[in-house]
């Protein structure tokens, strides 16, 4: 069985196509700068250099178009026809309140996705254009969504509410959502796994580390409180993100700077986070190397994520009444060891102690704790595509 997942964003889109006998990965790609000049596929088969093809993809029809042929035909091929393909599933990030779980995807999903525009304009517009895209060139073929936000619809009402007046809620549906979800709930099994104990019976403080960044706190495999919110700027400090400010500071700075709704919306969205702080980049890469070469920003900027990670892990410590174990997973969290050792400095208190040495491990999975630890610190690397290609095979196999 082969599941074809989807990620599509405004201009691009992302793909892999996993054998689900062994779940291993036949290809993978990204069709960039869809609707724009120079538009191109970048494709890896398995085992294969990437192949590289300048192509005019003019909307998201011509580019899964371009996906289905690179994988059917040529030295690019992997499967002999589109009848190999089982299903789709597709990542769509804002489910709203409407989906607890992963669904099949018909006319009335599509509507719900489309009521969940206002929560999620950047997204879940993409999101919709990629499952009509792949309706019309795989007419036949299960469509699958797999919602950033369901995994947290487990958290219970006095977590997931703010203390606004309670018909502001009920009006227009605001409260915490949270998101990277799929990532959560992927790592949160594989510590299960790891840590030899039923997923049932683990308290999990889970760090996904990226560009955009959220913790999660997992109890028996289900989310219980989550640092994103009403939308992905809330929580930690992240890339371009501010993460959770003062409310007050907006309408000070829209007044000062004499700034719109969505200029303001722009500065937090894209303009602050370390990129912010340091004035040198969003990627932690190139901030902690200015950082090495003394740039007092840089280093500040590194001080603040790592300072808020730490606080999210006492905060969910004590939400799940202790922890069995801490995860590190996605770009910053699989690979950056000075991050993680900052970010688990001074939390001996609950029994977390990082061994230096396996600290260095670079986006595999491994145990970095020390021998006496009573709290493992996991790093594993996320794997949202085979998490929505399970959820998508889990579903088919139902109808």
């Amino acid at each position: 069985m082969n599941i074809l997942v989807i990620n599509s964003g405004s201009s691009s889109l992302k793909y892999q196509l996993i054998n689900m006998k062994n779940e291993n990965v036949l290809a993978k790609g990204l069709c960039d700068r869809i609707g724009l000049e120079k538009s191109i596929l970048k494709h890896t088969k398995t085992g294969c250099d990437p192949v590289i093809i300048e192509t005019d993809m003019p909307n998201h029809k011509v580019a899964i178009s371009q996906v289905v042929k690179i994988l059917t035909t040529g030295e690019t091929a992997v499967i002999n026809d589109m009848s190999e393909i089982s299903a789709v599933g597709h990542r769509v990030v804002h489910g709203g309140e409407k989906f607890h779980e992963s669904v099949i995807i018909d006319e009335n999903v599509i509507q719900a996705i489309r009521d969940c525009i206002e929560l999620a304009p950047l997204h879940n517009p993409p999101n919709i254009i990629g499952i009509e895209a792949c309706q019309q060139i795989m007419p036949g073929t299960p469509m699958v969504a797999v919602f950033d936000t369901a995994f947290h619809q487990t958290m219970p009402k006095y977590a997931y509410l703010y203390a606004l007046p309670y018909e502001i809620y009920e009006k227009y549906g605001v409260r915490k959502y949270g998101f990277h979800g799929t990532s959560h709930k992927y790592v949160s099994q594989r510590a299960a796994e790891m840590l030899g104990k039923p997923l049932e019976e683990t308290k999990l403080i889970s760090c996904h580390l990226g560009n955009g960044a959220s913790v999660c706190a997992i109890d028996g495999g289900k989310s219980v409180e989550t640092s994103m919110g009403f939308t992905p700027l809330a929580g930690l400090a992240m890339g371009t993100r501010s993460g959770t400010i003062d409310p007050a500071v907006i309408s000070y700075l829209m007044e000062k700077e004499k700034m719109t709704i969505k200029e303001i919306n722009d500065y937090l969205n894209k303009k602050s986070g370390v990129l912010g702080i340091s004035g040198v980049s969003s990627d932690f890469r190139d901030i902690q190397a200015a950082a090495e070469q003394g740039n007092e920003r840089a280093k500040l900027a590194i001080e603040i994520f790592c300072y808020r990670v730490k606080k999210y892990i006492g905060e969910y410590a004590a939400v799940l009444g202790g922890a069995d174990a801490i995860i590190f997973t996605a770009g910053i969290g699989e690979n950056n060891s000075v991050v993680r050792a900052k970010a688990m400095e001074g939390l001996e208190h609950l029994g977390a102690v990082i061994d230096p040495e396996k600290n260095k491990v670079k986006g595999e999975e491994m145990d970095i704790s020390a021998e006496n630890a009573k709290v493992r610190t996991l790093v594993i690397p996320t794997n949202e595509e085979l998490a929505i290609a399970r959820e998508a095979v889990k579903l088919i196999q139902k109808m």
